[in-house]
């Protein structure tokens, strides 16, 4: 149980693991006691030992119904983690298209600054906005000649692209940690939903209470 509660973290997992370790105590402890006491079908009981018994079985009843609805809990928060994974996986594809069109974009915009470049005048074949739009934004440019506003004009250029990479630096980081984060929950509900599957096997192949106490009788 230490072992697991180091590996389970999710507060609705640790109360099925407590439970059902609960659940198995009681059960061990009623069939030591039947035994103790020689309980079996085929012998009178004495009613303080059949009060015992009842008293023990209704509290093994009490967790195993606890056990019930905890897991079935614990199903439907898998299944909710598991849409809650669907979709950031979406949400992944969604930015990896982004980032791939601003591959593209990059891609395209590095194109023109070439064709640009190969021009004798080249920086009079960059992209950039008009003077009146620029002077809109930086009046205090509006005094300076013509060589001193190309100057401010390319800056800004160059500012709003730093900023665009800055946005795509940002978007491969996101996409990054989800993709980490993803793997780590996909990885964390297989494993959690395999043992929680062999638990339950095992539960429900466990024989009634009184076939346990016979055989164990019979060999006695």
């Amino acid at each position: 149980m230490a072992m697991t509660s180091t590996i389970v973290t999710d507060p609705i997992l640790q109360k099925v693991l407590e439970t059902s370790t609960r659940t198995r105590e009681q059960c061990s402890q009623l069939i030591d006691f039947a035994e103790t006491n020689a309980v079996s079908a085929s012998h009178t009981t004495p009613p303080d030992v059949q009060l015992e018994l009842s008293k023990r079985q209704k509290l093994l009843y009490s967790y195993l119904a606890q056990l019930r609805g905890l897991n079935r809990n614990a199903i439907l928060q898998v299944r909710g983690t598991k849409q809650t994974t669907a979709e950031a996986r979406q949400e992944i594809d969604r930015l990896h298209l982004q980032l791939q069109n601003l591959y593209y974009e990059e891609r395209h915009l590095r194109g023109e600054i070439a064709a640009c470049e190969s021009y004798d005048h080249k920086y009079q074949q960059l992209p950039l906005i008009p003077v009146e739009e620029f002077l809109q934004l930086h009046a205090e440019h509006a005094a300076d000649d013509e060589k001193a506003l190309m100057f401010a004009r390319i800056n800004h250029e160059l500012s709003e692209r730093e900023a665009l990479e800055q946005a795509r630096q940002g978007l491969l980081k996101k996409k990054q940690s989800l993709i980490a984060d993803n793997k780590k929950r996909k990885d964390d509900l297989a494993s959690l939903d395999k043992d929680l599957e062999t638990f339950i096997d095992v539960i429900i192949a466990l024989p009634p209470i009184y076939d346990l106490r016979e055989n164990r009788l019979t060999r006695l």
